[in-house]
């Protein structure tokens, strides 16, 4: 049994953020399921949302925030997240993030962006890789500490539970498992403090902006420990994916909508105009339920994101890694527009967790895009993602060293994992088949455009499947790719539970028999709980 007085698992903003705090008061092991780097922030392009110009004020930014949240945002957490932000900033300057600045009469200043539903300049970014230095910046700082242990290729397989273990008192988390890829084995890690920070689920959908590694353990994990899960219907596509054979998931930041990127129809038109006053710079819910429409209307493949009336010059400047990677696959942005589709991109349900991350389970924490705060409610505003993550690691490493000083630790051990008598895997396909049926049903059947008809369906094949997989689970031995798989039929099912319960549209959540908001009766969080 390994034991730490901190265990963050997923090593993102939010993980390593914590870490690097929660190290200033104890050992702290950071598990990851493939390489540190490995993470949903890494792949981020557009930058941190956070208020720094005169022009712009908190008001406008929560006013913003609350309007693309649909009525769903905890207003209190809203302004909490948006008025500390700039304290998070300055942490991230710290670590030597370097955001870009511009020359302005003599003097420098932070060069900021504007992406959809943000009514002033307000982002701030590194060229159109923000996520990848905010990265590589905290696993840096990361690495000169002592204290922490960074666990590569490690996978979190369940939390250890006082309740599961029998315990006659008060439930609470005490660990979990944990399974060594290059040995095999399957660790015992005990901790009092679980802090799960493991990104979203992107790759339950068959097209998504993620990286291979968002199959939404977190919420999985957590959901099979008994805790309460909410507002999982809320998934929000991302409108502007490029749309090309050999490149599925890459995407193409709303910043360049925000530096006056136009969206056009096949025939050049700006259909964006016909569907709200912002035009190509509304809320992603928005623009990406536009797309789909007029994909569905034309029989078009796809749109085309056009900012050819920029310099090539102030793209390549602003846009180095998206316009080298277009232009490797023949698209010239600057001469010609980018065709794109919307693709799965962000949970915006999880966890439900108050504003310091902390879960209905003593003991557990869930930041970043796994948990549920109430900052983002039914659609988050663009490049504010990143900004929760970073604020409420903050927020949930005070709770903790607050809520459980180290002399309370009680010396518990924890039971070994025991395979009991199963098998090697006999048939990878298996695996292979039920991943992708999952992937595809969720893309047809509970997309961007949703009906009960459609919702139906997906659940009764995903109880098929959780049998399928559950069967397999308990007969063979555990292996990363069963383990995701196992993880993404349980969050698909939750997603599809929490569809079914919202009778109306509001924000991501579109379905064809309920068109209209009810605010009556479905101005609250869709909450799944087994308790």
């Amino acid at each position: 049994m390994k034991e730490f007085d901190f265990v963050v698992v997923g090593s993102g903003i939010a993980g390593l953020s914590f870490a690097l705090k929660a190290a200033q008061h104890g050992s702290v092991a950071v598990i990851t399921k493939r390489k540190g780097a490995d993470s949903n922030t890494a792949w981020a392009q557009g930058g941190i949302a956070c208020v720094t110009s005169d022009e712009d004020s908190f008001e406008l930014h929560v006013r913003d925030t609350l309007e693309a949240g649909a009525g769903l945002c905890d207003e209190k957490v809203v302004r909490t997240i948006v008025t500390e932000a700039p304290e998070a900033i300055r942490e991230l300057m710290e670590v030597g993030v370097h955001f870009d600045e511009r020359d302005v009469t003599g003097h420098r200043e932070l060069d900021l962006g504007r992406e959809g539903g943000h009514s002033k300049r307000r982002v701030l970014h590194v060229q159109d890789v923000t996520g990848r230095e905010i990265e590589n910046k905290l696993l840096a700082a990361l690495g000169r500490s002592p204290r922490v242990q960074l666990l590569e290729n490690h996978t979190a397989i369940d939390l250890i539970t006082a309740a599961k273990l029998g315990f006659a008192t008060e439930d609470r988390c005490l660990g979990l498992y944990s399974l060594d890829e290059k040995t095999g084995e399957v660790e015992t890690i005990r901790s009092d403090r679980v802090v799960l920070a493991t990104g979203g689920c992107g790759k339950v959908y068959l097209y998504t902006t993620n990286p291979a590694v968002a199959t939404g353990d977190g919420v999985a994990m957590a959901w099979r420990a008994g805790v309460a899960i909410a507002n999982m219907e809320f998934v929000q596509f991302h409108p502007t994916c490029l749309f090309h054979a050999e490149q599925r998931s890459f995407l193409i930041s709303e910043a360049v909508r925000g530096e006056g990127g136009i969206l056009r129809d096949a025939r050049g038109e700006d259909f964006m105009s016909r569907y709200h006053a912002r035009g190509s710079l509304a809320p992603r819910d928005v623009v990406a339920r536009a797309i789909d429409a007029e994909i569905k209307r034309s029989g078009a493949q796809c749109v085309y994101l056009d900012i050819t009336h920029k310099p090539e010059a102030f793209l390549r400047e602003r846009f180095p890694h998206i316009f080298e990677t277009c232009l490797q696959l023949g698209i010239d942005m600057s001469r010609q527009p980018i065709p794109v589709v919307p693709a799965a991109h962000y949970q915006c349900g999880g966890i439900k967790t108050d504003i310091n991350g902390a879960s209905n389970l003593r003991g557990l924490y869930a930041i970043g895009e796994v948990g549920c705060t109430g900052l983002h409610g039914a659609n988050r505003l663009a490049s504010n993602s990143l900004l929760e993550g970073v604020v409420v690691a903050r927020r949930a490493c005070e709770a903790l060293v607050r809520e459980f000083p180290k002399e309370q630790d009680h010396k518990i051990a924890l039971p070994e994992w025991v395979s009991g008598n199963v098998q090697d895997v006999d048939e990878l396909v298996v695996i292979y088949h039920n991943w992708d049926e999952i992937r595809r049903l969720m893309w047809d059947y509970v997309g961007v455009v949703r009906s009960d008809k459609r919702l139906q369906r997906a659940a009764s094949r995903l109880r098929n499947l959780q049998r399928e997989i559950r069967e397999f689970y308990w007969n063979f031995k555990v292996s990363v790719d069963l383990l995701e798989l196992r993880n993404l039929a349980t969050v698909a099912a939750l997603i599809v539970d929490s569809a079914l319960l919202r009778k109306e549209s509001r924000g991501l959540h579109y379905t064809l028999d309920y068109p209209q908001t009810d605010e009556a009766h479905f101005r609250r969080d869709t909450v799944l709980s087994r308790g």
